[in-house]
């Protein structure tokens, strides 16, 4: 009975600590940094490479799997909660930032990932990305 009593406890604390990070999460505001800071894998691909990636629509985050495992160790709660919510964002929405960041930087990849025609490379690598991250 006693046992039962402190896994009901236990539960209610991880229940309370989840809802002060879930309610921590629609805190938080996004800036162009934190999307680069997600989308960044990408613009590590040589932007030939790149193009011919989105054109195939190939995983690219399974070739870094391991560096974005051993990325997830190193991060705060508060980087994984802008990272969740970064790619909780419509592609649409991350596309226009990374044309905006374009602008700036003139990297070929980001003006290569803001094409519409790139939408569903981002979507499956995003995808692919949240299941490393957080399932």
């Amino acid at each position: 009975m006693l046992w039962r009593i402190y896994q009901l406890k236990v539960f209610i604390i991880n229940s309370n600590q989840q809802g002060e990070i879930m309610k921590s999460q629609e805190e938080i505001k996004i800036t162009e940094d934190d999307v680069m800071g997600v989308l960044g894998l990408f613009t590590k691909v040589p932007s030939i490479l790149l193009k011919n990636m989105v054109s195939r629509n190939v995983n690219v985050v399974k070739s870094f799997e391991s560096q974005i495992k051993a990325y997830k160790n190193k991060l705060s709660d508060e980087e994984l909660l802008k990272i969740k919510k970064v790619m909780e964002m419509s592609v649409p929405e991350l596309q226009k930032i990374l044309g905006n960041t374009y602008k700036s930087t003139h990297k070929k990849q980001l003006k290569i990932l803001a094409d519409p025609k790139a939408e569903s490379f981002i979507e499956r690598n995003l995808k692919e990305l949240r299941k490393l991250l957080f399932i």
